[in-house]
């Protein structure tokens, strides 16, 4: 068994989603005592924004690769390889003003390459290449997004379901924990319940 642990928040110190990731780290451990770990700390040692070569590498042809190309794309090989060796993918993040933080878009923009996680049929439908990854996903938030008005404003569930279900890793368990400065109650309420749940991993 392999976890890749992605840490997202800005804070390195008195984070909640971090917090929450060690509990997670430790009890996974504890139920895979022969497991592999890797972990990315993006903050830390943060993952370099695509750019004009990495796209045209990921567009082109291996056969036609250029030394430039080859170099461009090695970091997108790397992270694509850690991601599919493993059976357990762990994000932590935070929400930064509704959405994910620019490190974790960094890191997704890297993974969600065609022809390597992701496909697109002759009838121009997607289809995923990752396959037989578990991924629990750890969100803070400041704010509650329980109603339907504030469900609205929620950019950071969505969008992170959809993207790992466009490569193909649809089986997913969201660990969230809201109202971080404005609901201590609820806040208090949902990590319990994310305790409970990573309690049975």
């Amino acid at each position: 068994m392999q976890l890749l642990r992605i840490d997202a928040s800005s804070r390195l110190e008195n984070s909640d989603s971090r917090a929450m990731g060690d509990q997670f780290q430790k009890q996974w451990e504890i139920s895979n005592p022969n497991g592999q770990l890797i972990i990315r700390d993006i903050i830390n040692t943060p993952i370099a924004h695509i750019t004009q070569k990495t796209i045209e590498g990921f567009y082109t042809p291996s056969e036609n690769f250029t030394t430039q190309l080859k170099e461009a794309t090695l970091l997108s090989d790397q992270l694509i390889s850690e991601l599919k060796t493993c059976n357990v993918l762990l994000i932590s993040t935070p929400m930064y003003n509704f959405g994910v933080p620019s490190a974790l878009k960094a890191w997704i923009d890297h993974i969600v390459r065609i022809n390597f996680t992701f496909g697109v049929s002759e009838e121009g439908a997607f289809y995923g290449m990752v396959e037989n990854v578990k991924a629990y996903i750890i969100t803070t938030a400041g704010a509650v997004y329980g109603s339907k008005e504030m469900k609205a404003l929620d950019f950071l569930q969505p969008y992170l379901q959809t993207v790992l279900g466009l490569i193909g890793i649809t089986d997913i368990t969201f660990l969230p924990l809201e109202g971080a400065t404005m609901d201590a109650e609820t806040f208090e309420k949902m990590k319990i319940e994310a305790l409970h749940k990573i309690a049975v991993i």
